[in-house]
């Protein structure tokens, strides 16, 4: 029997087009309790954006893709918004202002959900590989604006972003610090295992839980919580992670660990970052 702990994924994509729900059965039964289920991109189910209100689907498909997940009897907390590569997909056929200015839109209409109650986050960022100094200027820019709706909503802003160190992750403290935002809610998805640095600088990392990882980041304490980034893509099955990695991970730690290093990770954490209540 797996120890009755939390087990909570920071980051996961579910797909309806793809293994859907049977991924979930997956994190379940390996001892998973709780995810923070994440929008996938539009460009992956098809959506040409073209104004913001084309975000609506995606966000309206992850708020009912959680409540079948709660049925299953798994927790399940949508973070709705707009994935910052969306800017190099939009520029293609529109100006780079009326891009920024789509994207700022579609983050506005996420932080609506949050409002009402349907979403615990917004997901934001910026591009994860090189791009043009206007475009990089433009996606800071959507960056601070998803912080200067979290702290409107006060609510957790996820970040995908390029691989950070510390200057990058100082970089994006100070731009969230500037808004007003709790920093706490600043969520650096797929973060590496550097704990204290993001502790120093107030962020929350999501440690992406590649081999030993989890490990050095328990060297630097317990203000931290783990992800898969299970992208639920058929064509590329288990990728980033597949669903089984943390209750997989998490027991086998618990047996060096204890259990209490994972009731902070697991239920704490995200409790205090997401304003969420996690319970077994």
């Amino acid at each position: 029997m797996p120890a009755k702990i939390p087990i909570t994924d920071n980051h996961m994509h579910i797909d309806p087009r793809a293994r859907g729900l049977a991924a979930v059965k997956d994190f379940q039964n390996a001892g998973g309790t709780h995810i923070i289920l994440v929008t996938k991109p539009t460009w992956t189910l098809g959506i040409t954006v073209k104004k913001p209100e084309d975000y609506l689907p995606v966000f309206d498909e992850t708020v009912e893709i959680a409540a079948k997940i709660r049925e299953m009897g798994v927790g399940a907390f949508p973070v709705l918004g707009v994935h910052p590569a969306e800017i190099s997909k939009l520029t293609e056929y529109m100006e780079l202002g009326e891009a920024a200015e789509t994207m700022k839109k579609g983050l506005e209409l996420a932080a609506g959900y949050v409002e009402k109650g349907l979403a615990v986050g917004i997901k934001s960022g910026r591009p994860h590989y090189p791009v043009p100094e206007e475009v990089w200027e433009a996606s800071n820019e959507i960056m601070e604006h998803a912080f200067s709706l979290g702290r409107d909503q006060d609510c957790a802003v996820q970040l995908h972003t390029e691989s950070v160190e510390e200057p990058e992750l100082t970089d994006i403290a100070e731009r969230a610090r500037k808004t007003g935002i709790k920093m706490y809610r600043v969520v650096k998805h797929y973060a590496p295992p550097l704990v204290n640095v993001c502790e120093k600088l107030g962020v929350f990392p999501g440690v992406i839980c590649s081999k030993g990882a989890v490990e050095k980041a328990l060297e630097e304490g317990t203000r931290f919580m783990m992800e898969t980034d299970y992208i639920d893509d058929p064509e590329r099955p288990g990728a980033v992670l597949g669903p089984k990695t943390i209750p997989r991970r998490t027991l086998k730690l618990v047996e060096e660990h204890g259990e209490e290093p994972f009731w902070t990770i697991h239920k704490e954490n995200p409790e205090k970052v997401y304003d969420i209540e996690i319970e077994l």
